[in-house]
């Protein structure tokens, strides 16, 4: 199955970065899903939950941002915010 190479990252440095299978984020005009093959966008965020299924498995990472953005390119997919707070069960970092 094809996946997503994933940056997840704060104004404090990188959050996440890894192989994922899909990304959701509270895009500015409503909950989006990512998979691989996505057209390329460039989205606002409002606050809410970014949440990354990882490629190998486990359990999903999830944090709650307070804004920033998403950009999807070729398969990359880059995620801005102004802060983070780690929801789930993902630790800081990988």
């Amino acid at each position: 199955m094809a996946q997503l190479e994933v940056d997840v990252v704060a104004a404090g440095g990188k959050v996440w970065s890894g192989a994922a299978r899909q990304v959701s984020a509270p895009a500015a005009d409503g909950d989006i899903g990512i998979l691989a093959g996505h057209t390329p966008i460039l989205s606002v965020l409002r606050p809410g939950s970014v949440r990354v299924v990882p490629a190998g498995g486990g359990a999903p990472l999830s944090w709650h941002v307070d804004g920033g953005f998403l950009s999807v390119d070729s398969d990359q997919v880059t995620v801005v915010v102004d802060s983070v707070t780690s929801a789930g069960t993902a630790a800081a970092g990988h």
